[in-house]
């Protein structure tokens, strides 16, 4: 008889070895940093990150804080996923822009502003283009009355998955790393409508792509 085995119940050891594996890799920061301490102080803020780059600018995220609230996918694999950054501290939402996008956005807000976390969004997720940034980051940063900050990474020696639509960058153990913060992006109060929406993901898309050097 074959006994099933539920991929969550490998949740601990992942993050047991996710832990391992970002305290040997050298981080070296650049930039407005200093934003994660303003927001420990209270300021709200929305971490902007491109979705082939979650593992590295997560686990710096790791180093620094993880008073964080992070979106997971409603598939089985975010089941995992989910599982795992409650393990390092994340608070998580289960939802993206092709499923509960909505609902997600605003369970996200109320967790910023009841437990003081700043939100981290892949601004090109779940399923891409790669590096094209969609509009939910620009909703949810009016909505809490945040900034968003743009990260970007670049480890030195990793393995990218060429095949993948995001093309995953996983840090190989012991790399360096640099990080680069971007000065917080103010998001318009006006109305979002569709041409509002567009002009603000274009210019938060600049910012990302002239954030550090490929």
């Amino acid at each position: 008889m074959k006994i099933p085995i539920d991929p969550a119940a490998f949740a601990p050891f992942i993050a047991w070895l996710f832990k391992l594996w970002v305290r040997t890799i050298r981080f070296e920061p650049h930039g407005a940093i200093d934003f994660l301490d303003r927001n420990r102080r209270g300021e709200a803020g929305v971490i902007a990150l491109w979705h082939g780059e979650i593992f590295p600018v997560t686990a710096f995220g790791h180093t620094v804080s993880s008073h964080l609230v992070t979106f997971v996918s409603q598939s089985k694999d975010g089941e995992v996923i989910a599982r795992v950054l409650e393990r390092i501290g994340h608070t998580t939402v289960r939802g993206s822009s092709t499923r509960g996008g909505v609902k997600a956005l605003l369970k996200a807000k109320r967790v910023m502003e009841q437990e003081n976390r700043m939100a981290v969004f892949t601004i090109d997720g779940p399923k891409g283009p790669r590096h094209k940034a969609k509009d939910g980051v620009i909703f949810l940063a009016q909505r809490a009355g945040a900034k968003i900050l743009p990260i970007r990474a670049y480890p030195e020696r990793k393995v990218v998955f060429d095949k993948s639509w995001d093309h995953f960058v996983l840090p190989l153990p012991f790399t360096r790393c640099p990080v680069y913060v971007g000065e917080p992006m103010d998001v318009t109060d006006e109305k979002l409508t569709k041409d509002v929406l567009e002009r603000e993901t274009a210019r938060l898309e600049a910012r990302m792509l002239a954030l550090g050097a490929e």
